[in-house]
């Protein structure tokens, strides 16, 4: 019986410890950021419903322009985009993102890359996909549609294409792509394709309306990233 006890109690405790990186994530705060909005003519955010939900807004986070980039820090998790940047038929959107300070704002690695497919942004209707590479060599594919959707797992998953940064408060960058030609959906970082989807697992009932729509970035909750260059690319 005593055999059975310390097995139980070990057990346990690794369930604990296996636990602890998620009940982490979920109970990390959001820390809103001073003199938060958008400072950049034409463009618009709209967070993740349970940001919105929990009575979060756009000036939670902010978006200016430095540089000839665009400097975001969150904040809640949110995207931004302009309306005047359309991409319909087969595009690349693409973009370089840089961490400055990894987990600067954060305990754990967020993630930030480049959003597509965007209708009617900023409604409780809209849809869009996005991509986005973590610091820590994971990235993402998800979207919005009716309810949120995962392409890769809760949890995405690793890829050696995506850069790692050397220790919490230094420099990451990552060159993000996201391409749509004939009938499917990629996303590249850093010159690697790392998923490729059917455009019809993509374009269906609860997830995307279209892969026409508006482009623009994404951002997770507390992050401080710059990104320069982006551009839409007709193939």
């Amino acid at each position: 019986m005593r055999n059975v006890s310390i097995c139980f109690a070990a057990a346990a405790l690794i369930a604990v410890q296996l636990a602890a990186p998620q009940a982490q994530a979920q109970e990390e705060t959001t820390h809103a950021v001073t003199g938060g909005g958008i400072s950049v003519p034409g463009w618009k955010g709209t967070l993740d419903p349970r940001d919105t939900q929990s009575g979060k807004s756009v000036n939670d986070a902010k978006l200016s322009e430095e540089g000839g980039a665009l400097h975001v820090v969150t904040g809640p998790a949110i995207a931004y985009w302009n309306p005047a940047n359309q991409a319909t038929g087969d595009y690349t959107v693409s973009a370089t993102f840089t961490e400055p300070k990894y987990m600067d704002r954060n305990t754990h690695p967020h993630p930030y890359g480049i959003v597509i497919a965007g209708n009617d942004m900023g409604t409780p209707q809209q849809s869009y996909l996005y991509c986005a590479a973590y610091g820590n060599g994971n990235f993402i594919v998800r979207g919005f549609g009716p309810e949120p959707f995962q392409m890769n797992g809760r949890r995405g998953e690793e890829n050696a294409a995506v850069h790692k940064a050397s220790a919490p408060g230094q420099p990451v960058t990552q060159e993000i792509a996201m391409s749509v030609k004939g009938g499917k959906v990629s996303c590249s970082i850093n010159g690697t394709e790392v998923a490729s989807y059917d455009k019809s697992a993509l374009v269906t009932s609860g997830k995307l309306k279209s892969t026409d729509g508006v482009y623009g970035i994404r951002s997770a909750h507390n992050t401080d990233v710059t990104v320069s260059n982006l551009k839409l690319t007709k193939d």
